[in-house]
């Protein structure tokens, strides 16, 4: 029995180059990041949004990097309007939550349950994923995944 190899999609596919370059290079400038990080962030964002485009029964979010690339892409409001309705047929709204929802910052197990499933849904919807942007998601006795608490650095800026 041969195995049969395929090739994740890349979140970057779901919109022209041209965007993609303007998305990554106001990440950059903004949030003083590197071009490299920039461009993971970026493909990250949006293969969050195509998994949310599948995904109506469930809470999905963000990490905390995956979300600077969401904000910027929602910046540039009539591409990220027709962008929504091309891949999801409706507007993917991004809705804050508050501050003292654990949810909202990223910690506790209730966070790392939706991050989890954020990436299982980004992997069913056949995109690639970068954990180093989710590390959320798989750190199970991590509440403060940057603060030393394990031996992976945060993604240089």
């Amino acid at each position: 029995m041969t195995a049969v190899i395929t090739e994740r999609a890349t979140g970057r596919s779901l919109i022209p180059p041209g965007l993609h370059q303007r998305l990554v290079h106001r990440i950059v400038v903004e949030e003083k990041m590197s071009e490299d990080l920039a461009m993971r962030i970026m493909d990250q964002a949006l293969a969050f949004l195509g998994a949310c485009a599948r995904e109506h029964a469930v809470t999905l979010a963000p990490s905390e990097l995956v979300d600077i690339g969401w904000h910027i892409f929602i910046l540039h409001t009539s591409e990220y309007a027709a962008f929504c309705q091309r891949i999801a047929g409706r507007f993917l709204h991004h809705v804050p939550t508050e501050d003292s929802d654990s949810d909202a910052n990223m910690h506790g197990e209730r966070a790392r349950a939706t991050l989890a499933r954020t990436v299982a849904a980004i992997d069913a919807a056949g995109f690639a994923v970068d954990p180093a942007l989710w590390p959320q998601a798989t750190t199970l006795d991590c509440t403060g995944c940057h603060n030393g608490c394990h031996d992976d650095p945060p993604p240089a800026r």
